[in-house]
């Protein structure tokens, strides 16, 4: 058997992935938050339309729905780049480092989001993308 798929392993790069993965669901339930046993005649959540609902929040609720849709659009990229620099031999520490910043800082992205604070939100939100591009190319040789 190859040897490289026998020294396989889940590195914490690939914890990060599973994180990244669960983060939109994460924001999901922050747009959701207290509305399970509100009546829908009062506005409480539609498990029937959940999108449409979501659709109609305002305020906070609606920038967690937006962050969580942020959260899908930057998963593929992040999975492929760890994915790829795993292929490469990349150092698995720096990997690892860079793959945990990334999720720190999408979590700081979806707090900012959440609180309606644009300019820091776009600011951590360009620094998780030069960290993922960083990933991408830290087994280029």
């Amino acid at each position: 058997m190859n040897n490289s798929l026998m020294a396989a392993r889940f590195t914490v790069a690939y914890g990060c992935v599973l994180i990244a993965a669960l983060l939109p669901i994460v924001c999901a339930a922050i747009a959701k938050w207290g509305q399970f046993n509100k009546p829908r005649r009062e506005g409480g959540y539609d498990n029937g339309d959940p999108r449409a609902w979501l659709a109609r929040q305002t305020d906070w609720r609606a920038r967690a729905n937006a962050a969580q849709a942020n959260s899908f659009e930057a998963l593929p990229f992040f999975i492929g780049a760890v994915i790829i620099a795993h292929l490469l031999g990349a150092n698995q520490a720096r990997l690892d480092v860079l793959a945990l910043l990334f999720i720190v800082l999408r979590v700081l992205y979806i707090m900012m989001y959440v609180a309606g604070i644009p300019t820091v939100r776009s600011a951590v939100w360009t620094l998780a993308l030069l960290v993922n591009i960083g990933i991408l190319f830290i087994g280029y040789r």
